[in-house]
């Protein structure tokens, strides 16, 4: 049995519905250590031979036997092995591929094997000085002769160390010195025991060999035995795989490395897109946080008054005031640090200072609702202490209202007794301190109150209670929602609740909103990104089709084609996601430097989250746009690839 048989091989080529054979019915048988010499006239089917037993067309009929085993039922993956393995493509026109120095262009070959990193490079590095190309191994393929790139190819061939060198017109673009070289190169792969098939129209290549075959109109018209062939070589010991991952990137960087200008041009524009995205995103924040750092430093955010849900006309104070059943309700609720009792008095009060008075329109006890930084200077009160607002301050001592710190002032009270009919109440306070005017109203504590209304032998009860939530604000509405719930005998809420937390946390779920929509809207932008993206990727793939022919002679799968655009798009989108990133941040630290010197905060706050976000998006976003340039590549037939100018 022969090292390589071909029986009965026919193909045809169909225009419309007619057919025009071109191989009909061959049978052919070669050995290793076999030169042999396929000669005929252009158009006589000589490529297209050598195309079917390189693996590259398995649409004929008849059959390719290898060893005893048939190649014609093989699947697209088995035919990339064979070539991997077993073939070696030298071709007429070089076919190197032109972003890849001489030295790279021979290790995409040994990419595809199972040596380290170091063994392909001295592996290539001894195939090029095997072809004397020691001194060129830096050089891109436009540096060197026709001589020259043919060697580099020869060289590219030897790499996985194939049984089988296919020569297509090894030597047609090559003067004679050139030609008569070359053909010494592959007489001596011959003489190593490798089978070489070299396809040609010339009878001086052809008499080099050990046998001619010449093809004429499709079928055998002559087998000739020039000598004896040389001893048979020993079985490829080299594992092969197809390109891995690591070895697509590192192709695409350096294609994009080979068209540096217009990926630039293509990093910047996409990276415009993911810029504004993450603006928006960090502006969001900062506005987000400068109105809570605003309100913060006002009020207390995690504490809640609640008062009894009750008409405006009512006076039935057990309706209104707060009942220890409601206390210890309000006290079991998640989240619910503790509860407080408080008063408050609507109108009737007045307080005096010398000469001066001032009516008080609104007065309740101190309680957590009131920060105590929002205490200008002074203290909070204690029992048989006041803290005025410094309006209330100022209507008692206009030109120095903190002096009254420290001084007694009298309170005055209107209510009724028990028996409904009007007294005033007083009591002598210290002023412990001034707040904000804005922070709300005059306070003193609940005991300081209870102590005032005993001395008319009036006993009251809390009519509002004052909840302290803890951790953070969000769970603020958690509470209130419970609080909420509580309803009474018509289905009424039982409760009011007075507070911030609430608010604020509405408030930034609708900045959040509006940050989205206009982060949104910047986004707009990726899409003309990714668009831009689909079409470079098209127009790489379309021209680096001679390149995917190439990979695929070489072995590599469609898997390998497609991981080598996505390769490209994952740059793309990382490039550019890290300029997007770095103008994100350049632009922050001018607009912080701005606002610190106007409002005294950063109103861009660009956070981790948000730089990854961007990074994702942007790498997701170009990985989308290459799914159809990348697949394009991947369905290119490698023969016409290979052909394609």
């Amino acid at each position: 049995m022969a090292y390589l048989e071909l029986h009965d091989i026919k193909k045809s080529y169909y225009l419309g519905s007619e057919e025009f054979p071109v191989l009909k019915g061959l049978d052919l048988s070669f050995e290793q250590g076999e030169f042999v010499s396929i000669l005929g006239e252009s158009g006589g089917g000589k490529t297209t031979l050598m195309n079917i037993i390189g693996g590259l067309d398995s649409n004929y009929t008849g059959d390719v036997v290898l060893n005893g085993n048939s190649l014609r039922h093989d699947t697209n993956k088995q035919l990339d092995a064979y070539r991997r393995q077993t073939i070696g493509f030298i071709f007429q026109n070089f076919n190197l591929i032109s972003h890849l120095t001489v030295l790279q262009n021979v290790m995409v070959s040994l990419e595809m094997t199972t040596l380290n990193r170091k063994q392909q490079e001295e592996r290539a590095r001894q195939l090029l000085d095997q072809v004397g190309l020691k001194e060129h191994v830096k050089k891109y393929p436009n540096q060197l002769s026709g001589g020259q790139k043919q060697r580099v190819a020869i060289a590219r061939a030897l790499a996985s160390d194939p049984e089988i060198i296919i020569a297509d017109e090894p030597t047609g673009a090559l003067d004679s010195q050139n030609t008569q070289e070359i053909l010494e190169l592959l007489d001596q792969i011959a003489t190593d025991g490798k089978l070489v098939i070299t396809v040609t129209h010339s009878q001086t290549v052809a008499n080099y060999g050990t046998r001619i075959v010449r093809l004429t109109d499709g079928k055998i018209s002559e087998d000739k035995q020039l000598k004896e062939p040389y001893r048979s070589g020993n079985e490829n010991e080299l594992t092969t795989h197809t390109l891995k991952f690591g070895a697509t990137l590192k192709m695409a960087l350096e294609n994009m490395k080979y068209n540096l200008k217009r990926n630039i041009l293509i990093v910047v524009g996409a990276a415009i897109g993911i810029f504004s995205v993450i603006v928006m995103l960090g502006l969001g924040n900062g506005v987000q946080g400068y109105i809570n750092h605003e309100i913060y430093s006002q009020v207390n955010p995690n504490a809640l008054q609640i008062t009894k849900n009750v008409s405006s006309d009512s006076s039935d104070m057990d309706k209104i005031n707060m009942q220890t059943k409601d206390k210890n309700r309000l006290n079991r609720i998640k989240h619910v640090k503790n509860v407080q009792d408080g008063y408050y008095v609507q109108g009737g009060s007045q307080l005096r200072s010398g000469k001066k008075t001032a009516a008080i329109s609104f007065m309740q006890t101190f309680n957590p609702t009131i920060l105590k930084k929002s205490i200008t200077k002074g203290t909070a009160p204690k029992n048989g202490e006041i803290l005025l607002t410094k309006e209330i301050a100022a209507k008692l001592n206009k030109k120095h209202p903190y002096s009254l710190i420290g001084k007694k002032i009298t309170f005055y009270q209107n209510t009724l007794n028990k028996q409904k009919r009007p007294v005033t109440l007083s009591k002598t306070l210290t002023v412990s301190g001034v707040a904000k005017a804005n922070t709300g109203s005059t306070s003193i504590t609940y005991q300081t109150m209870k102590s005032i209304y005993n001395t008319k032998k009036i006993s009251i009860k809390p009519n509002f209670l004052t909840l302290e939530i803890t951790g953070s604000v969000k769970n603020v509405k958690p509470v209130q929602n419970k609080i909420k719930a509580y309803k009474n005998g018509k289905h009424k809420q039982l409760y009011t609740i007075t507070g911030v937390g609430g608010f604020v946390d509405t408030l930034n779920t609708y900045i959040n909103l509006a940050v989205n929509v206009l982060a949104t809207i910047a986004g707009i932008s990726l899409l003309v990104s990714a668009i831009m993206i689909i079409v470079v990727l098209y127009i790489s793939v379309s021209e680096r089709t001679k390149e995917i022919g190439i990979l695929r002679a070489l072995g590599a799968s469609k898997g390998s084609i497609r991981n080598l655009f996505f390769s490209e798009a994952f740059f793309i989108g990382l490039f550019s996601s890290i300029l997007a990133i770095g103008l994100a941040e350049g632009l922050a630290a001018v607009a912080n430097h701005i606002a610190q010197s106007g409002i005294h905060y950063q109103i861009m706050q660009i956070s981790a989250g948000n730089l990854l976000f961007g990074l994702l998006v942007s790498i997701v976003i170009s990985l989308l746009a290459a799914l159809a340039p990348a697949g394009k590549a991947a369905r290119l037939d490698p023969i016409e690839s290979l052909s394609y100018e």
